[in-house]
C-alpha cells in the first residue's frame, strides 16, 4: 500500500477521484478522510481465494435471508467523514440502500456498510487495517470483522464495544446485525 498526499497541487474532491479511478480501472484505489490517495497492490492467489470464499458465504446468506445487498472489494463507499474506501466485502441493510437515489447508487454511495470485513493478506500493515475498521465504526458500521490468517486471529469490531479478539475461530456469527448469519472460517486457517 502506497498513501500519496497530493495536496496543495491536486485536490482529490470526489469528482476527481472518480475520474482518477475510471482511467485506472486496474488500481485499487481509496481516499483517505484527509484528501491522501491511496494505492493497494493487488492479493496474492491464496488471499483472492479466502476473499471469494468469505463473500460468497456472505453473498448465500444474504440471497437467502434478502435482507440486504452484499458488495465486493472493488466497490467504493463515500464515508460520513469524507474518505472514500473499499472494504473487501461489506453488507448494506435493504431499506438504507433504498433511501439512496439512483445516481447516488450508480457513483460511490454515500454511506458507511452496516456490516464489513477486511481480509489481512501478508503485504497489509495490521496496524493500518485495523485504524481502518476504526474507521468504519467512526462512520456508522455496526459490526466489522478484521480477519488475519498470519496470526489466525480475528478482530469484531462493534459501536460502543472494546474489539473483541478471538483466536483461531472454526466460526463467526453476525448476530444481530447480520441474523443467523455464521461465516465458517476452516478454509481461512487451511
Amino acid at each position: 500500500m502506497i498513501a500519496l498526499n497530493l495536496r496543495p497541487s491536486l485536490e482529490l474532491t470526489d469528482e476527481v477521484f472518480e475520474q482518477l479511478c475510471r482511467q485506472n480501472p486496474e488500481l485499487r484505489l481509496e481516499r483517505t478522510a484527509q484528501g491522501e490517495l491511496v494505492a493497494m497492490a493487488p492479493v496474492g492467489s491464496e488471499s483472492g481465494l479466502r476473499s471469494a470464499d468469505l463473500l460468497g458465504q456472505l453473498w448465500q446468506w444474504n440471497r437467502r435471508t434478502n435482507l440486504g445487498l452484499v458488495f465486493d472489494s472493488s466497490t467504493g463507499f463515500a464515508l460520513p467523514n469524507g474518505a472514500i474506501r473499499s472494504p473487501d466485502a461489506a453488507w448494506v441493510a435493504r431499506e438504507r440502500w433504498q433511501q439512496l437515489t439512483p445516481e447516488q447508487r450508480r457513483r460511490f454511495a454515500p454511506l458507511c456498510p452496516d456490516f464489513v470485513l477486511e481480509l489481512r493478506s501478508p503485504s497489509d500493515d495490521l496496524a493500518t487495517l485495523q485504524a481502518k475498521l476504526q474507521e468504519y465504526l467512526e462512520n456508522g458500521s455496526q459490526l466489522g470483522w478484521l480477519i488475519d490468517p498470519e496470526s489466525q486471529r480475528v478482530y469484531v469490531y462493534r459501536p460502543g464495544q472494546p474489539v473483541q479478539v478471538l483466536e483461531r475461530p472454526t466460526c463467526l456469527e453476525g448476530d444481530p446485525v447480520l441474523p443467523g448469519f455464521v461465516a465458517d472460517l476452516t478454509l481461512i486457517w487451511e
